[in-house]
């Protein structure tokens, strides 16, 4: 027995038969009944993209029809169709339509699908003598095609590939491109207008916005971009595009469609802002111009420009509730306080409902080069609606905290517990100006604040603040005494 190592170079000869296969059946195996349709047929293509990597493709192309039963190949629809969303009208007579069956072929026609599609059935192994270039060939059969070809002979079992194989044909359902095909009756025969719509994962969007601080840290100015991906295994050419904006509820279903993905390319489109309007609860963009959605490709569209904002900075010390209930020697030193800048929707290029997103910060230094200083996601915000971004912890401001009393009053430290502490915050500003420092204390339980040296603010059941103010290059100490009912 004569023994071939499996090798995937190899297999790739077998192309060469496939494409003779191709012009000798005149299609892929194709019933001679069927139509076709391809891009090259459309009319109108529209793209709708949910955050969600969804998306709601409408396919409109002209057919010539026969009257009554058809069979069609849609061809070049996304590889990660959902085919139970697919709906087929027809535009032009959609009385006397009716849609029999449709069948989704997403096995695309490759050297080893369609060994794997021939396992148990004959296929003929043609031998070339290098020295005198005479081919011979033999009937085989397929017994395996994973990790390795399995090949039965009338006298012998080989492994491996011992020269070209040849297919007798092309299974139905193997296809070069991912194939929509549908059976349905029609009352009137000729050239008519289709609309394929359906649902299909491999298409998302996202907002992403480039904001630029000026010297004082009082204005900024805002850029967002609409950032496009395509992995869905398809072009879709010279489409109206939108953008839905919202949180939709979706059911998951478990089944999903593998695909090999490849490296994408960029591409910035430079054109006008995207048009913003309402849509049931959520809110749709639409891009002014049509554009090209190609496979494997990220593309970047603009969505709105504002310059001029007007911003404030914070700087916030955050504690935490766990150290109320307990005695602690040291609660922390050189604690982080962390800086915010905030600024509100609206007023010229802003005022619009901004997607969700990363807001990435810049800002110049003495030589005007522009530095990255920290970024924040933002959610779905709505006109007029404040946003607070996070960007770090101030390098020159730092803290340290410790309890300076603890009792227990009453109770035991799990049940009706009353608790009096006392709290030190020492606050240094190692910077030249002066700057507003806010303190929040998230306090669990009943409590109440019994001496402070800075009047604090209720801001919620369980936060109280301190804004204080931090001369230039001091340092100031904020104390505090609070009995807790747990």
């Amino acid at each position: 027995m004569k023994n071939y190592l499996y090798s995937k170079d190899r297999i790739v000869r077998i192309s060469i038969i496939i494409g003779l296969m191709v012009i000798l059946s005149n299609g892929i195996a194709a019933p001679l009944d069927e139509k076709t349709t391809t891009m090259l047929d459309q009319n109108e293509m529209a793209v709708t993209i949910y955050n969600q990597n969804l998306a709601l493709i409408k396919d409109s192309r002209s057919i010539e029809l026969d009257i009554n039963s058809n069979q069609l190949a849609w061809r070049e629809v996304s590889a990660k169709m959902q085919p139970e969303t697919a709906l087929l009208r027809n535009l032009t007579h959609p009385s006397g339509f009716y849609l029999q069956e449709q069948n989704f072929d997403f096995d695309l026609l490759t050297p080893q699908q369609l060994l794997e599609k021939h396992i148990g059935s004959n296929i003929t192994v043609i031998r070339r003598n290098p020295a005198t270039g005479h081919e011979t060939s033999e009937i085989a059969t397929v017994l395996a095609a994973n990790d390795g070809v399995v090949l039965k002979f009338s006298d012998r079992i080989e492994t491996g590939i011992p020269g070209r194989l040849a297919f007798p044909s092309v299974p139905e359902n193997l296809r070069d491109k991912p194939t929509l095909v549908t059976s349905f009756i029609n009352s009137t025969a000729g050239k008519q207008n289709l609309e394929l719509s359906y649902l299909t994962t491999g298409l998302s969007w996202q907002a992403d916005y480039v904001a630029e601080l000026d010297v004082h840290d009082h204005h900024l100015d805002l850029n967002g971009l609409v950032t496009l991906t395509n992995e869905s295994g398809t072009t879709y050419p010279n489409a109206t595009l939108q953008l839905v904006a919202g949180d939709l509820n979706r059911i998951h279903h478990p089944r999903s469609i593998a695909r090999k993905t490849r490296g994408m390319t960029a591409e910035l489109a430079n054109i006008s802002d995207m048009q913003n309007e309402a849509l049931f609860e959520y809110h749709l963009y639409t891009l002014k111009h049509r554009t090209t959605l190609a496979d494997n490709q990220t593309k970047q569209v603009a969505l709105m420009s504002a310059v001029h904002v007007p911003v404030n900075k914070e700087f916030v010390l955050t504690g935490d509730n766990y150290y109320y209930s307990g005695q602690y020697k040291d609660i922390g030193d050189k604690l982080k306080i962390t800086v915010f800048i905030k600024f509100q929707n609206k007023g010229k290029g802003l005022g619009i409902p901004l997607p969700k997103g990363v807001i990435r910060v810049y800002k110049k230094d003495q030589m005007g080069n522009a530095q990255f200083v920290g970024e924040d996601q933002i959610d779905h915000t709505p006109d007029k609606e404040f946003i607070r971004l996070k960007l770090g912890s101030a390098f020159d401001l730092t803290a340290d905290k410790k309890q300076s009393d603890f009792q227990a009053l009453t109770g035991t430290m799990h049940q009706n517990s009353i608790f009096e502490t006392a709290y030190q915050i020492t606050l240094r500003n190692a910077k030249k100006e002066e700057v507003a420092v806010t303190v929040h204390e998230p306090i669990p339980g009943d409590w109440t604040i019994i001496s402070e040296s800075q009047p604090h603010t209720k801001i919620s059941s369980n936060l109280a603040e301190w804004k204080l103010l931090l001369p230039a290059d001091k340092a100031i100490t904020l104390t505090y005494r609070v009995r807790t009912k747990l």
